[in-house]
C-alpha cells in the first residue's frame, strides 16, 4: 500500500501535538459511544498499553481500554505490552477489516512486539465492531455527512490505493 510522502511526513513533524491528540481522542469517546462494547472483547487483556506506529508518520499513538484514552507520542515508550507499526494506510485498512492482518505480517509490512495474545484481543474486538471510519467521521458534519462520507471515502481509498469494501 501506498505511504504518506516523506516530505509530507517532513513537514509536519514540527507541528504541535496536542491539536492532533484532542481532535482523535474525541473521534475515539465517540467511536466508543457508539460501539459501547468494542472494549469488552479485550478480556483479561483490558488494562493492557497498546503502541501503534505508522511508519511514515513523525507520531505514534498510545492506547488504553481502561479508562479509554489515547495518546499522541512522538516515541512509544518502552513501558508497553504491544507494539504495532505498518504504514499508515496499512493501520486504517486493518480497523476497517480491508485488508488480513496476518497476510501483511507474514509479508513484513505489519510489525508486532509484545504480547500477541493482547494483540489479538484487540484485532478481535476491532473486528467483530465492524468499524467504518470514513461513516464515523461523517457522522460528526450532521447534515452535511453524506458529502463528508464522500469525501472521507476518496481521500481514503487514494490512500490506501483500493476502492471502498461495501459493508
Amino acid at each position: 500500500m501506498p505511504t504518506i510522502p516523506p516530505l509530507l511526513a517532513l513537514a509536519i513533524r514540527p507541528l504541535p501535538l496536542l491539536p492532533l491528540q484532542l481532535a482523535l481522542s474525541g473521534f475515539l469517546q465517540r467511536i466508543l459511544r457508539r460501539h459501547p462494547g468494542l472494549l469488552d472483547r479485550l478480556g483479561e487483556h483490558r488494562r493492557a498499553r497498546f503502541g501503534i506506529k505508522p511508519v511514515d508518520l513523525p507520531f505514534a499513538f498510545v492506547v488504553e481500554a481502561a479508562p479509554p484514552r489515547l495518546l499522541v507520542v512522538r516515541e512509544l515508550p518502552q513501558s508497553l505490552d504491544a507494539r504495532i507499526s505498518a504504514s499508515l494506510a496499512n493501520l486504517l485498512a486493518l480497523v476497517e477489516g480491508r485488508v488480513d492482518g496476518d497476510a501483511l505480517m507474514f509479508s513484513r509490512q505489519l510489525g508486532i512486539e509484545g504480547d500477541m495474545e493482547a494483540v489479538l484481543a484487540l484485532r478481535n474486538a476491532i473486528d467483530d465492531a465492524g468499524l467504518d471510519l470514513a461513516g464515523e467521521l461523517a457522522s460528526l458534519f450532521g447534515p452535511l455527512g453524506e458529502p463528508a462520507r464522500r469525501s472521507f471515502e476518496l481521500a481514503r481509498d487514494r490512500l490506501t490505493g483500493s476502492p471502498g469494501v461495501q459493508r
